[in-house]
């Protein structure tokens, strides 16, 4: 009996452990987008994938404690749901490395814009993760500026299909142009998935205070 109580109170903590480590891993996996906005090396687009490996793999083990868990310090469906999108948003930063390898799309300054705004809106993120526990409410604060910030995105976002689409030159232009709005997507869909991360935190500061 002893060691199950003990179980009880130790394990709710793991999944918050896991939680902070997925965000920072976002924010490590972002920060590997940033070098590759301004140097597309092979060594920086090495950064994010491995990065992004090392995330799934912590998300795989928080899924597979939770459904073996008895007690846990949010929500089950909330818990998912957060390491999901927290997960998402590193994974549309490994597709956009790809996709601009593959498209040998040159970085500009729109995507230099965008992935600098998803750095700070990744870091708001794991900064909520660290404050939930003990101080929801600053956490909450966070939150409300990683959705800031997801605002400021999309208007980037806009700004850049707007110059894209002023006028095609030629159809070399053209295809650019098509190559360019897919990965502008990529980041504005990451953005998307840090806005909706936002909210779990918000709805989950809601249920325990």
């Amino acid at each position: 009996m002893k060691r199950l109580k003990q179980w009880f109170r130790r394990n709710p903590d793991r999944f918050m452990q896991l939680l902070i480590q997925q965000a920072e891993f976002t924010v490590q996996g972002i920060d590997g987008l940033v070098a590759y906005m301004r140097t597309p090396t092979d060594e920086c687009a090495a950064h994010v994938r491995r990065i992004e490996k090392e995330a799934d793999e912590v998300r795989r083990i928080l899924v597979d404690e939770l459904n073996r868990a008895f007690v846990t310090p949010l929500d089950r469906e909330d818990i998912f749901h957060l390491s999901r999108t927290i997960d998402d948003i590193l994974d549309y930063a490994y597709t956009t490395v790809d996709e601009m390898e593959i498209l040998k799309v040159k970085p500009n300054s729109y995507l230099q814009r965008m992935a600098s705004l998803m750095r700070d809106a990744a870091e708001e993120i794991r900064l909520a993760m660290l404050r939930l526990k003990e101080h929801p409410h600053v956490a909450n604060d966070h939150a409300v500026r990683a959705k800031a910030l997801e605002n400021r995105m999309e208007g980037v976002y806009r700004e850049a299909l707007a110059a894209l689409f002023q006028g095609p030159q030629d159809v070399e232009h053209v295809v650019e142009m098509l190559k360019l709005r897919e990965i502008y997507r990529h980041l504005s869909n990451a953005a998307d998935r840090g806005d909706e991360a936002a909210n779990v935190i918000s709805d989950a500061v809601v249920k325990i205070t």
